[in-house]
């Protein structure tokens, strides 16, 4: 299923109407945007942070790769003099696709609180906390890059966002004040920037599997180059993004389709063996329940139950050579790590084939991806049990995808990706954030 032509025209000319004007303050125009990402040693969380308000301040979000747009905690220590709220039924409510009015108790307007405007629901994507929130509008400056270094920073002074509570933050990183939606939506940050710059709606993120150094999410076409000098733009495979007809937020005020981004996972393999799997499961039914989606908010890949035992029995079976030992929360195989080698794509274990559109069309699962070292002489495999009648049978997480380059095309409905960069002697902790072009 596929978004109609006029929708995403619709969307294209109200994006022009709501920022355009707003960034013809330069000639610059840059070719693409960039953000670092961390990983937070606690929660395992990816984080970015994005200057913002008048006068700029750094502000601190968990990345949700399929988040519906950005939100921020406003009602609190929230000073701008940039910031505005549209008003009910104005252009940015429209694209929004917010219908509904908003009006504060309070007697004194302030950020978060204002009469007349629209209003949204900021999802907590974590533990699926969700509450009304008005649709805002404030200044954000973005460094912009060559896809080689970072380059100057540009501005946008109509950036669209929800304002949300302070209860939202639950069980996100400490100094975290939102989330940074990455989504299939309107509004989401890819679609923000592409129509205010004037780039291709793509995008990559490249996490890295270090909590001492920075990955990053690029907004716009490639290169994308990390040292020494890789363009991994150039070895990308390619697969269709599916879209779920049905939404997976926790509330919505109208039926719409998700945001999260699904492939076509067809079987999976270990060692070149098929998993022997209800293949019902890997799609998705009227319901929007089934089919396999990509995750930054899963610190692991999780697996509905019976696929679950069935991976786990097969990858077992492969790993012969490496005894089971008791579990570790929250995984549920273990290994003694001690029987077990090391390359250069991580420990010397079974791969995993994750077969898309046709049989030579697969994304491999090396060691460095699919064990995590727990103890000393303990490593498990890095795939976690998700239950019986999960919404989603496969949500690949942020174990699994550190160290690869995701770039997801949004103008042809496509995934790229490029296995483990260990392969190419790289990482994506080694793009150049030091030197600038």
């Amino acid at each position: 299923m596929a978004l109609s032509y006029n929708y995403l025209l619709f969307c294209s000319l109200v994006l022009s109407v709501i920022i355009s004007p707003c960034i013809a303050q330069t000639s610059f125009r840059p070719k693409a945007l960039i953000l670092p990402v961390t990983k937070d040693a606690s929660t395992l969380q990816y984080l970015t942070q994005i200057n913002q308000r008048t006068p700029l301040v750094p502000v601190k979000y968990t990345l949700d790769l399929g988040g519906q747009f950005l939100w921020v905690v406003c009602l609190e220590d929230y000073e701008s003099s940039s910031f505005t709220s549209p008003p009910c039924h104005s252009a940015p409510c429209s694209l929004a696709n917010a219908p509904f009015c908003w009006d504060c108790s309070d007697s004194q307007p302030r950020p978060g609180c204002n009469n007349n405007t629209c209003n949204l629901l900021p999802d907590n994507t974590i533990n699926g906390i969700s509450f009304n929130g008005p649709l805002s509008m404030d200044v954000a400056s973005i460094q912009s890059t060559n896809g080689k270094n970072p380059g100057r920073v540009v501005s946008v002074p109509k950036l669209l966002f929800v304002c949300a509570d302070r209860f939202h933050l639950t069980d996100l990183a400490n100094g975290v004040r939102g989330m940074a939606g990455l989504g299939r939506n309107s509004i989401s940050l890819p679609s923000l920037f592409s129509s205010a710059f004037s780039f291709p709606r793509k995008f990559a993120i490249c996490l890295s599997s270090s909590t001492k150094a920075s990955g990053a999410v690029f907004f716009g076409d490639g290169p994308y180059v990390m040292l020494p000098g890789v363009d991994v733009s150039t070895s990308l495979i390619y697969t269709p993004l599916i879209l779920n007809p049905v939404s997976t937020a926790t509330l919505l005020f109208r039926p719409r389709p998700s945001t999260d981004y699904f492939i076509g996972v067809k079987s999976v393999k270990i060692n070149g063996h098929v998993v022997p799997l209800n293949t019902s499961l890997l799609s998705i039914d009227k319901n929007g329940v089934g089919g396999t989606k990509i995750s930054t908010v899963h610190p692991y890949t999780v697996l509905e139950s019976s696929i679950y035992e069935a991976f786990v029995k097969a990858f077992t079976k492969e790993l012969a050579n490496a005894p089971r030992v008791d579990s570790v929360s929250p995984f549920g195989a273990c290994f003694d790590s001690t029987r077990i080698g090391s390359t250069r794509v991580g420990p010397a274990v079974p791969q995993i084939d994750l077969v898309l559109q046709s049989s030579d069309v697969y994304w491999r699962i090396f060691g460095g991806n699919s064990m995590v070292q727990v103890k000393s002489n303990v490593m498990c495999l890095g795939f976690v049990d998700g239950g019986v009648n999960p919404r989603t049978s496969i949500v690949i997480g942020g174990h699994q995808l550190e160290n690869n380059l995701l770039q997801f095309d949004l103008a042809r409905s496509r995934l790229g990706f490029s296995s483990s960069l260990l392969l190419r002697e790289t990482a994506c902790s080694n793009f150049n954030f030091t030197s600038h072009a």
